[in-house]
């Protein structure tokens, strides 16, 4: 099983793009290596309405993926995004961590 540096339910800071600086939660991440994260690279979506659905039609703010190199995990201690490693503990698991001070992400 490969671990990935950033998973669902991240706290992330956007490093580059037009939202740079911004920070939000991952809803999800794509094999193709993007992610999707809350509120961060909005795009305007035409959509036709849909009378079987019940839907209505107009302009909708979606969330775009966005690309995992544009995103740092965000580090509590610092107050800014980090870089992060993988290293395996004593017991044999596989955990994540910040490269700045060396702290766990998993517990």
């Amino acid at each position: 099983m490969a671990i990935s540096k950033i998973r669902k339910g991240d706290d992330v800071v956007v490093l580059a793009g037009k939202d740079k600086g911004k920070r939000g939660t991952v809803l999800t991440v794509g094999e193709d290596g993007r992610a999707t994260v809350e509120n961060i690279n909005i795009a305007k979506k035409h959509v036709k309405p849909n009378p079987n659905k019940g839907e209505t039609g107009g302009i909708v703010d979606k969330e775009m993926p966005i690309d995992l190199s544009n995103l740092g995990l965000y580090n509590p201690v610092t107050d800014k995004a980090d870089r992060v490693g993988i290293k395996s503990l004593e017991d044999g698991r596989k955990v994540r961590y910040f490269k700045s001070n060396g702290e766990v992400v998993d517990v």
